[in-house]
């Protein structure tokens, strides 16, 4: 059985300052060096040279007034941080950088990390967040830490990435992507996108991830369904969906989602398929469009950084198809949701006015 931690330690957890800019950068960069003893997070931090904090531009990079960023000081030294992103359309919040700073007198920092994620809880609960995500690597008490803070792990997420050694394909002709029955995803195809990411996803993960019609409808910038580990890097790309068509013109047999990066790290690519269907060409198209959406001056950079794709363990073979043209993982994390909302099955339960599937907890 897993011990209660002590919430007896003596330093404190307050809302970040812009004055805290240089420590929080500098703690951030210090929890990567070490990151097997002071960060949790749903990415890459071992055994590859992409860094969480490269990927993210942390810690203030692209962050918006609802979003949440707290820090724990001792000492008057910052010892840790915790940043959560909220979701624009959503009740929906995702922890996406916590760090503990461990050698202080009295606190380790699973200690420090264990109290800024329940401060966001708390934070969270207080603007009515329904779900709490995060995504991070099974290693360090990492996974035990967010299920003590009442998290429920549904699923795994390999990260595989396609090196700078590789050329992006060139760009397919209009001719081309007709003929291969690849178009450009509207908000029209919303219920056939439901309907696909229904046909390909277990029950009970979209049960957790409740995604509706109507978040299909929503495409463009932070545009982040289907879910991801990565999705945070979302909000430093320019974002396109395309999807392919059925062969006999009744649905879809596949989605790819495209993240051109704004910022020094790799692009994104993530997709989504029946099993029965070959995915070989949407995928291939996918990396072609990259290319085409950069200048000539960011040739070198694409190169450089690469392209980066989530893939669902429940997802195979799609990551078979993705290590054909060119990727190969480095790193597996797990995917944890923590709910706020209790599912009632009778309706005769629930007070007037309120959804008689869902109630707010303590309501």
């Amino acid at each position: 059985m897993t011990q209660s931690r002590s919430p007896r330690i003596a330093g404190k957890v307050r809302a970040a300052r812009l004055t805290d800019l240089a420590a929080l950068g500098e703690l951030s960069r210090l929890c990567e060096d070490d990151a097997a003893g002071g960060r949790s997070l749903g990415l890459p931090v071992t055994g590859s040279k992409i860094g969480v904090f490269s990927l993210f531009r942390l810690p203030l990079g692209a962050f918006q007034p609802n979003d949440l960023l707290f820090v724990y000081e001792e000492d008057r030294r910052v010892a840790g941080l915790v940043r959560a992103e909220r979701e624009s359309h959503r009740d929906d919040w995702t922890i996406v950088e916590l760090d503990g700073l461990a050698g202080l007198p009295g606190a380790s920092a699973g200690d420090i990390r264990f109290r800024l994620v329940q401060q966001v809880l708390r934070g969270g609960q207080k603007r009515g967040a329904a779900h709490f995500h995060v995504a991070c690597v099974d290693a360090g008490g990492n996974v035990e830490l967010f299920m003590q803070a009442g998290f429920a792990r549904y699923g795994e997420e390999r990260i595989q990435h396609r090196d700078a050694s590789q050329p992006l394909p060139e760009p397919w002709s209009d001719d081309r992507r007709i003929k291969a029955r690849i178009r450009a995803a509207t908000p029209r195809d919303a219920v056939a996108l439901m309907q696909l990411y229904t046909a390909v996803t277990p029950a009970p993960v979209r049960r957790l991830e409740s995604f509706r019609i109507p978040d299909w409808e929503r495409q463009g910038t932070h545009w982040r369904v289907p879910r991801s580990s990565l999705a945070p890097i979302l909000r430093f790309a320019d974002i396109e969906g395309y999807v392919l068509d059925s062969t006999d013109g009744v649905g879809l047999d596949g989605f790819i989602q495209l993240g051109v990066a704004r910022e020094e790290q790799p692009h994104y690519l993530r997709v989504m398929g029946r099993p029965e269907t070959d995915l070989r060409e949407l995928i291939a198209f996918g990396l072609g469009d990259i290319r085409a959406r950069l200048g000539k001056g960011e040739q070198a950079r694409a190169q450089a950084n690469g392209v980066i794709a989530p893939v669902r363990t429940y997802e195979s073979p799609l990551d078979r198809r993705l290590e054909e043209a060119g990727f190969r993982t480095i790193s597996t994390v797990t995917l944890l949701m923590k709910e706020t909302l209790v599912r009632v099955a009778e309706p005769a339960l629930v007070p007037a006015g309120v959804r008689p599937w869902e109630v707010t907890r303590g309501s």
